[in-house]
């Protein structure tokens, strides 16, 4: 196993905890925060620890660090500078700044400047259109920038200091970030009292006090309830609306009289009223019980190849197969096909992909480190031969 901290191991096994036992690569995710956390990105190891810890191999570990951006697969500087060059802060002005901090820095996209401070990038979207042209810290905002300020935050953050963003708590490292990412606390004196909403958030908040626009019935104060309160309300809600329905009308024991002495029909028609004749549907199909109890791929199955000699002609969704002929031809068992098929194909478990075969492994890793097979095979048709098996 790699070599981590004893803190990082205690932390990955509190992450693991939060979830089930049978869906702890759930805890996947924040277990690649953790690494980075400790490595400053992603490294070989990290992928390795995490495989480790959850039972899985490494390329399903790879594939998911791979696809997430916020997970860096080389080293990366204390501070990460990512400026928005999308549409809205590009018209604003986005694509001037990372051009004038790419210079200013001598680095271009995903690239660290040499003392190991600064990662710039170019974010296709920071989801603040609002403050265009904007830029983040590791994550955090500042908002309205433009060529000159964006070189005094990087000169700051160069010289030790700690520029403070438009919005949000202040700032932290890298490596910080990542531990809060992976869902610890951050631990520093007063590390969330700064900061604030902006004024475009807030805009809709006052225009609302302004016109007296408001949620009918909210009061603020109301504290939450708790689930058991919640639940105990819902029942009484629901008892008083069952009592508050009327009364079922009973119909006559003996039927009316029409004036021809037949019988008149009772139900929705008044007495002595004919019953209004049913509505044709339209359609022959018989009515049946929704297939609430099977399974989804019984259910399409059954859809896409139905049971000629069962089948409704004119189900919705069905078509009876034919020969060609117009004859059906003879009813088959679309259940038992699925059945079968379903059982030939077990799901993969949380440990290993689907259409991992350890014995094929194990005999094809064997005649390759023997370097010949048993017929004297050359590496090359030794891997042919396993290939083949």
């Amino acid at each position: 196993m790699s070599v981590f901290t004893d803190e990082t191991r205690e932390r990955a096994r509190e992450i693991i905890a939060r979830y089930p036992a049978d869906r702890s690569r759930s805890a996947l995710l924040p277990l690649l925060h953790l690494v980075q956390a400790e490595e400053g990105y992603v490294s070989p190891a990290g992928v390795t620890f995490c495989a480790e810890v959850l039972g899985l191999n490494k390329a399903q570990v790879g594939a998911v660090a791979t696809f997430y951006t916020m997970y860096k697969r080389k080293p990366t500087g204390d501070f990460l500078v990512s400026v928005c060059t999308n549409t809205m802060c590009n018209v604003l002005g986005g694509q001037e700044v990372y051009d004038t901090l790419s210079e200013h820095l001598g680095v271009g996209h995903d690239e660290t400047t040499a003392d190991g401070t600064i990662t710039l990038e170019h974010a296709e979207c920071l989801a603040a259109c609002d403050y265009g042209p904007v830029m983040t810290v590791n994550y955090d905002f500042f908002d309205g920038v433009d060529a000159s300020t964006a070189v005094g935050v990087v000169d700051e953050l160069r010289a030790g200091g700690r520029p403070m963003p438009t919005r949000g708590a202040r700032l932290c490292t890298l490596k910080e970030m990542a531990v809060q990412l992976a869902g610890f606390a951050d631990e520093r004196e007063g590390a969330v009292a700064d900061g604030g909403p902006g004024e475009p958030t807030l805009r809709g908040l006052r225009l609302a006090q302004e016109h007296g626009v408001s949620v009918p019935g909210f009061d603020p104060n109301t504290p939450i309830r708790s689930k058991a309160e919640a639940d105990k309300a819902a029942a009484e809600a629901k008892a008083k609306a069952e009592a508050a329905k009327p009364a079922p009308v009973e119909a006559s024991a003996a039927p009316v009289k029409g004036g021809d002495g037949a019988s008149a029909p009772t139900g929705a028609a008044g007495v002595g009223e004919p019953a209004k004749p049913a509505e044709a549907s339209g359609s022959t199909t018989r009515d049946v019980k929704a297939p609430d109890d099977k399974s989804p791929q019984v259910r399409t199955a059954e859809t896409r190849q139905p049971d000629a000699g069962t089948a409704v002609p004119d189900a919705p969704g069905t078509k009876v197969p034919t020969d060609g002929t117009g004859t059906a031809p003879e009813a088959g068992d679309a259940r038992s096909a699925e059945a079968a098929g379903v059982a030939a194909n077990a799901p993969a478990g949380d440990g290993k992909p689907a259409g991992d075969e350890a014995g094929a492994q194990e005999r094809n890793l064997t005649e390759a480190k023997a370097g010949t097979d048993a017929k004297g095979a050359g590496p090359a048709d030794a891997n042919e031969t396993g290939a083949q098996k």
